[in-house]
């Protein structure tokens, strides 16, 4: 099949309105930045239903769209657990007893929280390392998006990367936190729009959920796994040789249930910082819990396209074949393919159009998180204190520059992966896995040190390079996958069976060397100190919604009822 298209006038009309559109609500908003506090930290006064659309917006750039088409072709329905057991619950937990404390301390970022609750060596190791995942992940959208257009539009792919990068620097430069939330619920709307043609036509012309299914028992099978190992969420996970992904249950619990989502949804600066734009407690606490209501139906969204592909791939009648790349097929251009083959002139505009506003929905998320931290927690912390408020304007604005510079060499190597979702899941098992266990004792055991905390962090992610440097995923050719060390003492069946493991050594070496030296070590704080930072301390919060139905605790319920219910039904 044809692997690049033709656009029509109609297509570059829609693209051209979009990019028109995304700079003008930057340039609206220019005349609002007028202190540092206005471009970083939104100034505090969005509405829960605009915060809480851009939570699950700004998660819905490569990670979501590209990362999670490609696992659905890769390894099937299991994927649904990145948002069923890998998200929801996180969410929650954000919601009800984690904002709080984010919210009431005051604090502009994640890592100034770290410095309130324990000391400024912990605030400053979680600067640097957010700062450098912040950097990678904008450049996995940078990627995305430029093997996009070098795909379906034979664009060259360093001119599409400096494109979207420019693009992005605008926008952001012109209207800072604000500018890049009010642009993620447009793209949030815009990817709905978009994608859901694509589901319905790919379905119909596949005979149905029930002909999708007769296919891709047929693969499992020829692969010697379970039948129902493509298209069923818990039943071929009791043992790893069993589906597509190479995990059993306990390292899919574990590994993404529990650490890699806590870890990514409630100590991600780049998502917390959404709710911490929020106008008020209450809706700061209802925030993630309003994004969870559409996150649990985004999987049929993105991953039931990657799991048409793979059925269509094995159909020698589709004509349709997803492009190899190395030993494997390349599953990052599951969405650029099935774009191509479904959609028509007009239709395939509105498409890329979805696309691009996803990608550049994560690039922007990233790089507005990275200035917050950059200015507030490395630059205004340690390099230049007591400036001028207006300086610190500034230095948040060239912050953004530099923040696009360095994602472009980061979206290069992106390159080496062929499924964006495993390279990111690989950096928050660095960064993220062991950050929760710091957070999770910080907030409910005061007796947590600053010591405890900093060594922790440091050893939990010493345990994950050690980790990965000493084991690698089946057909691993590069040793930015693993075995860097020379010695490889385990194999894992996939990239990302590997990347759970590598979570749950760094958070559970943080957990009990954090445990450990914090009673080996004085406390600094005092019981004042720690008022409105760990939770045996704080009082209780009275949430100051004038109905029950529309506290955050009987949204929590809603959200998790839905979510078991489609645990069950596709069980």
């Amino acid at each position: 099949m044809a692997t690049s298209f033709t656009l029509g006038w109609v297509d570059y009309t829609i693209m051209v309105i979009y990019f028109m559109f995304v700079l003008g609500i930057g340039y609206a908003l220019k005349r609002y930045m007028k202190s540092s506090a206005d471009f970083l930290t939104g100034g505090k006064s969005i509405p829960a239903w605009i915060t809480g659309l851009a939570f699950i917006s700004t998660n819905l750039g490569a990670l979501e769209v590209m990362g999670m088409a490609a696992s659905g072709a890769k390894y099937g329905l299991i994927t649904t657990h990145f948002y069923w057991i890998g998200a929801i619950p996180a969410m929650i937990f954000l919601g009800l007893f984690m904002m709080p404390f984010y919210y009431g301390s005051k604090a502009r970022s994640v890592p100034e929280y770290l410095k309130l609750r324990f000391d400024e060596k912990t605030r400053g190791f979680n600067a640097v390392s957010f700062a450098i995942m912040t950097i990678f992940a904008s450049g996995i959208s940078m990627y995305a998006l430029a093997m996009l257009m070098e795909t379906l539009l034979g664009w060259n792919f360093t001119l599409s990367i400096f494109i979207s990068a420019l693009i992005v620097l605008v926008y952001t430069y012109l209207g800072g936190l604000k500018s890049a939330i009010y642009n993620e619920v447009l793209q949030f709307f815009l990817i709905v729009i978009g994608f859901l043609p694509l589901v319905f036509l790919g379905l119909i012309s596949i005979g149905g959920w029930e002909g999708l299914t007769h296919q891709l028992t047929e693969v499992a099978t020829r692969h010697g796994y379970a039948p129902g190992a493509y298209t069923e969420t818990w039943s071929a996970v009791g043992h790893a040789d069993d589906n597509p992904m190479g995990v059993e249950w306990f390292g899919l619990v574990m590994g993404l249930g529990f650490v890699l989502s806590f870890g990514y949804w409630c100590t991600n600066f780049l998502v917390v910082q959404r709710a911490m734009a929020a106008g008020s407690m209450s809706a700061a606490r209802k925030t993630p819990l309003i994004g969870a209501l559409p996150k649990m139906f985004i999987p049929f969204l993105v991953i039931v396209p990657g799991m048409i592909a793979m059925a269509l791939t094995s159909d020698p009648n589709s004509g349709f074949e997803l492009p190899v790349k190395g030993n494997s097929y390349d599953y990052d251009k599951v969405i650029p393919m099935m774009l191509g083959y479904y959609f028509p002139t007009g239709v395939l505009g509105l498409g890329l159009t979805a696309l691009m506003a996803s990608f550049m929905s994560g690039m922007a998320g990233n790089v507005t998180a990275f200035n917050t931290v950059w200015t507030y927690d490395i630059y205004q912390s340690y390099i230049s204190p007591n400036r001028s408020d207006k300086h610190y304007l500034w230095m948040g604005q060239m912050a953004t520059v530099f923040g696009i510079l360095v994602s472009i060499g980061a979206a290069y190597m992106a390159r080496l992966f062929n499924n964006v979702m495993d390279f990111l899941q690989l950096i928050f098992a660095f960064i993220n896995a062991p950050l929760f266990a710091t957070f999770l004792l910080g907030m409910f055991w005061r007796r947590t040190t600053g010591h405890g905390a900093f060594f922790g962090l440091l050893s939990g992610t010493t345990a994950a390079a050690i980790h990965h440097g000493l084991t690698q995923p089946a057909g691993a050719a590069s040793i930015i996958k693993g075995g860097w060390l020379g010695t490889i003492v385990h194999t894992y069946p996939s990239e990302m069976a590997q990347n759970f493991w590598t979570a749950i050594f760094a958070f559970f070496t943080c957990l009990i060397l954090t445990i450990i030296i914090s009673l080996l070590t004085k406390q600094t704080k005092t019981k004042e100190d720690l008022v409105g930072l760990v939770y045996s301390l704080t009082p209780r919060i009275k949430d100051e919604s004038k109905h029950w139905y529309q506290r955050p605790q009987f949204l929590a319920i809603i959200v998790g009822i839905i979510a078991v219910v489609l645990s069950i039904i596709f069980w």
